[in-house]
């Protein structure tokens, strides 16, 4: 009980395949190879963000405020039409 033999699972590929149509199933599993490349990647750069960032030196009270830095987000890697910049946001607690 509870485990799928190959008839059961036979079938639930053609209820998969009536309910969709052969014609999404390719899109459908190239989008979802993209999502999995793209949440990877992602993780990948906060991976590399933690064990680049410094500690943070101390605040000067000069009033001197350095604008946030940039980096690129790709929506794949090595897809650049895709491609954005976004602002870092930055750590305004006082301490």
């Amino acid at each position: 009980m509870g485990r799928l033999g190959p008839t059961e699972i036979i079938l639930i590929l053609v209820v998969i395949i009536l309910l969709f149509g052969a014609k999404k199933l390719p899109d459908m599993a190239r989008s979802l190879g993209k999502s999995a490349r793209i949440l990877k990647s992602e993780a990948k750069a906060m991976k590399d963000d933690d064990k680049s960032a410094a500690p943070a030196d101390p605040p000067n009270n000069t009033g001197d405020q350095q604008p946030p830095a940039q980096r690129i987000i790709q929506a794949a890697p090595g897809d650049a039409t895709n491609a954005r910049p976004v602002n870092e946001p930055t750590d305004t607690t006082k301490r």
